[in-house]
């Protein structure tokens, strides 16, 4: 299959040129307003089940984009294309997205969002593996290691209050999730057909919250949920994560990785562990002391050495 979306690639499948300003202005949405996503999501999974949450934010945003690109003359896509984009939609949205919803029940946002910061980690190990892809240098083993160090600082014993802790089983799973997002990413860039970058971004919601809906009649039952329970700021919280950070910045994001390589993509996690950090000790007094201002440190520190760190051409 020929690799990407038709609108973000050049020939030969390379990132297509766009205007400097346009790039810049994408990476500063997904840096900032990803960054206060997981504050959203944390307040909306208090009085909303978690799959629900996800699904319906994709749902609605996804059908709203669609629907205004069909009216605005987009033509129909293709069954592959469906097929394609809904594979990228289970990764990103329903292994990615909706897991990490999921587990901010129990994982405090600032937190969620630094585990899930060593995802350049995966990037490049994504990127070694595939056809074509580049061997690690010894740099980016020390990048590794650093960022295990990291994570150690931030996870050991006695360095997250009591009440705050998330069990260790949510961390792996939230790795697990990274992992989903950045395979799904890779799919999106290199195997898919090509599709133009909003419209998939569109069919991705479609298709991925059609299977986050599956997995909420399972994953969601028990939690005895009715519309009046849901509280004022849950409301709030699911719609800025349905407006802003489904229908404005997830189509960016897909149309920043028409433009630019997974890895550079990747660089949010640089700023969004320290927005979600701050925001989660403002505003719902998650922890913050000199350990996890350490472990924050050295896990981006790692992040911008491994994405710093020039791989070496595989051999044939």
């Amino acid at each position: 299959m020929s690799g990407g979306t038709d609108a973000g690639l050049g020939e030969g499948g390379a990132p297509a040129r766009a205007p400097k300003g346009a790039i810049l202005a994408a990476f500063a949405a997904i840096y900032l307003i990803w960054g206060s996503t997981y504050l959203g999501i944390r307040v909306g999974v208090e009085t909303i089940p978690p799959f629900l949450m996800a699904a319906s934010r994709f749902a609605i945003a996804g059908v709203v984009l669609f629907t205004v690109l069909r009216l605005r003359g987009a033509p129909w896509p293709t069954l592959l294309q469906w097929r394609d984009q809904a594979v990228v939609g289970v990764f990103l949205l329903l292994g990615g997205n909706s897991v990490v919803t999921w587990c901010e029940l129990r994982v405090p946002s600032g937190i969620t969002s630094l585990v899930l910061g060593a995802g350049p980690i995966i990037v490049l190990a994504l990127n070694w593996i595939r056809p074509g892809g580049s061997r690690p240098t010894a740099k980016l083993a020390v990048g590794v290691l650093i960022g295990v160090a990291g994570l150690v600082i931030l996870l050991g014993p006695g360095s997250i209050p009591a009440g705050y802790r998330p069990p260790l089983s949510r961390i792996f799973i939230l790795l697990a999730s990274s992992l989903c997002w950045w395979t799904g990413s890779f799919y999106s860039k290199h195997r898919a057909v090509r599709t133009p970058l909003i419209m998939a971004s569109a069919m991705q919601m479609i298709c991925g919250s059609l299977c986050i809906f599956l997995a909420a009649q399972f994953l969601d039952r028990e939690s005895g949920f009715s519309l009046s329970h849901v509280s004022g700021r849950s409301w709030i919280a699911f719609a800025y994560l349905t407006t802003v950070g489904s229908a404005v910045v997830f189509p960016i994001y897909v149309w920043l990785l028409g433009h630019t390589t997974p890895a550079k993509a990747s660089t949010f996690a640089y700023v969004n562990p320290v927005i979600a950090i701050i925001l989660g000790w403002a505003i719902l007094r998650e922890p913050l002391n000199f350990r996890i201002a350490l472990a924050t440190a050295i896990i981006i520190g790692a992040v911008v050495l491994i994405n710093l760190t020039r791989a070496k051409p595989r051999d044939a």
